[in-house]
């Protein structure tokens, strides 16, 4: 496959769902090859034989056709990270950071095509596509200043046979990371497993989703611009057989996975003996108590249901409200739910855009066609607004029970489910009757509720006054459950990805 750049495409007028064509002048980045894959500093041209179509989410055009790797190439990227990693071990912190700022500025001057890019591949409103972009300059940032951070500790002995004595750690690089990405947040969620490795010395092999693998591959080649040597990250498009090897092979030490849970639990029982951090699904849920803002609960859970058509692990999927304010709610909720803009993720109202692909597409009709078979109430939504486009109408249902699809696993679309509870306790008893744990909101203006929340919510963490779907980037974040194993946020992923050595003298 010859050199193929995505200035030479560009995206084709488009249709806001809500009425009325939007003009879509933005073309392809520039400068952005789509060979694969990337392995010490070179796109190469895939030995398999085989292609991977990437799309336009809305207009289903091909934006790049990308030859797989197969075993050789895998091969000869891990055998390149070991080399990488040989050099970057013995870096200082100060030079780390130094180069983690030189590619976080060689990112800030591309960020208008990256922006261009996420919402292409991966369909997400340009909007949401924009902020991506500046938290993926926030991670970056985070990794430079706390590559300076990151210790050890003293380690107090100076009594019994340790009079006299000091002792205290340092931390070490363990190696090079396998690192495993998801479409939702192609950059972002990336950067997450990337620029903490960077920030301690070790070295990366990734494999992007293949929904939306472009923007990982155009991100590669600025690790060389900013002087990190061949092997720091390479980035393989490949079928699973191929990415099973990164998952199992020892010289990787530890598997960094953000995906589905069925898919990162099955990875860990390959891995072997490598640190294993999951960072996986839920179907996250809001607590709405008597004393709530209602109208900003509204505003907020309608955003955080439906925006990028619900394909966020922390999405609000659940909504549980106290019997004395539910009526009142409901009708707030249900007018901001139908205030919603879908469509053309290049239009900057819309903030439901097109599901990932068609199967997904279908599955959400299908769970929800179930739910309302089994006697479940549909308040709006429930229906595919533009097939071709891949939207799907922002949807609520109520008189839903636990073992419907839609309540019991996570949907990853644009649906939500709103039930009336007789008391706080009891919503926080169905928010804990899930088998995930990421996130919750609790909407209240009580504090003895805010202590209760917290000290029962069987999850990673407790939003007050906020959706489960706020993310800082240099918070702790991960879930319970079947919702992950360890945390990210750079100083986390850091730990993670470093040994403590314990020193005595």
């Amino acid at each position: 496959m010859g050199k193929k750049f995505l200035a030479d495409l560009r995206f084709p007028e488009g249709k806001n769902v809500r009425g009325g064509k939007t003009k879509q002048s933005m073309e392809v980045p520039k400068g952005i090859t789509t060979e694969a894959n990337y392995i010490n500093h070179t796109f190469t041209t895939g030995e398999t034989g085989n292609t991977l179509t990437v799309r336009h989410k809305f207009t289903g055009e091909i934006l790049a056709r990308l030859p797989l790797g197969g075993t050789a190439e895998m091969e000869t990227a891990i055998r390149g990270a070991e080399q990488a990693f040989e050099i970057m071990r013995h870096w200082s912190a100060g030079q780390r950071s130094e180069k983690l700022a030189a590619l976080r500025n060689a990112f800030d001057v591309r960020k208008e095509e990256f922006i261009s890019l996420i919402t292409a591949e991966a369909g997400k409103p340009i909007a949401y596509a924009t902020n991506e972009v500046k938290r993926c300059l926030v991670t970056l940032d985070t990794a430079v200043r706390e590559t300076l951070r990151i210790t050890g500790e003293m380690v107090p002995i100076d009594f019994d046979n340790g009079q006299g004595k000091t002792a205290f750690t340092q931390r070490f690089p363990i190696g090079p990371i396998a690192a495993i990405s998801p479409f939702n947040f192609p950059l972002n969620l990336a950067l997450h497993k990337i620029a903490p490795a960077l920030a301690t010395g070790c070295s990366v092999v990734l494999k992007p989703a293949p929904q939306a693998p472009l923007a990982a591959l155009a991100f590669a080649p600025l690790l060389q611009a900013a002087g990190y040597p061949e092997g720091a990250l390479n980035v393989l498009v490949c079928d699973v057989p191929v990415a099973q090897n990164l998952v199992t092979d020892e010289r990787m030490k530890m598997l960094s996975f953000t995906g589905s849970p069925q898919v990162g639990w099955y990875l860990k029982n390959l891995a072997g003996r490598k640190k294993v951090t999951l960072e996986l699904g839920g179907n996250a849920a809001v607590v709405i108590d008597a004393t709530a803002n209602l109208d900003k609960a509204a505003q907020n859970i309608a955003i955080g249901a439906f925006l990028y058509a619900g394909q966020i692990c922390i999405s609000t999927q659940r909504i549980y409200v106290d019997q004395a304010v539910y009526d009142a709610f409901r009708e707030k909720l249900i007018v901001a739910t139908e205030k919603l803009i879908s469509g053309d993720p290049f239009d900057p109202n819309v903030i439901n855009g097109p599901v990932i692909d068609k199967t997904h597409l279908r599955r959400i009709a299908l769970w929800v066609r179930e739910a309302l078979d089994q006697g479940a109430e549909l308040l709006t939504g429930g229906k595919v607004l533009d097939e071709a486009g891949n939207i799907y109408a922002p949807t609520l249902l109520t008189n839903t029970h636990p073992d419907m699809k839609v309540v019991s696993e996570e949907i990853f679309g644009p649906v939500a489910i709103l039930e009336k509870v007789a008391d706080f306790d009891e919503a926080l008893h169905h928010v804990n009757a899930s088998g995930y744990g990421l996130q919750a909101g609790v909407f209240t203006n009580r504090v003895d509720q805010m202590k209760k929340a917290h000290n029962t919510l069987e999850v990673g963490a407790v939003l007050i006054n906020n959706i489960p779907g706020f993310r800082m980037d240099n918070m702790p974040y991960g879930g319970v459950k079947a919702s992950g194993l360890g945390r990210e946020g750079v100083r986390y992923a850091m730990e993670d990805m470093t040994e403590e050595r314990l020193l005595v003298y």
